[in-house]
């Protein structure tokens, strides 16, 4: 029996998919590839596009999560806020605040203090 005219779509579209996932790196998922072929003019469903990428066994990159960071317990004291949120100072060196920030990059967390 001849090849239905899904499967004939399917295989279309797979080799589309692979087009568009490669061109980019290899880095978009389902939901971007189906973005750049609608913007392309093809009507596809986005879980078809999660279908076949499956079946293709192709995969976007996964955003990795935050650093993991110290979460005190309950329990323990935090530092008192000694200024009150009035972040103005009168006089040179008479407030001093500090915080601190996690970057990412591409050889791993940066960690900025500022003060």
């Amino acid at each position: 029996r001849p090849p239905s005219a899904r499967s004939l779509r399917d295989e279309q579209l797979t080799q589309e998919i692979r087009r568009i996932h490669a061109d980019n790196y290899g880095v978009y998922g389902a939901r971007k590839v189906h973005a750049a072929l609608v913007r392309e003019g093809v009507e596809v469903a986005r879980c078809a596009v999660e279908r076949l990428m499956r079946q293709a066994g192709l995969r976007g990159v996964i955003r990795a999560k935050g650093p993991r960071i110290t979460r005190p317990a309950p329990e323990t004291d935090r530092p008192a806020d000694l200024v009150e949120r009035q972040f103005t100072a009168t006089t040179p060196n008479q407030l001093w605040v500090a915080d601190i920030t996690y970057i990412r990059t591409f050889s791993g967390w940066v960690y900025a203090a500022f003060v």
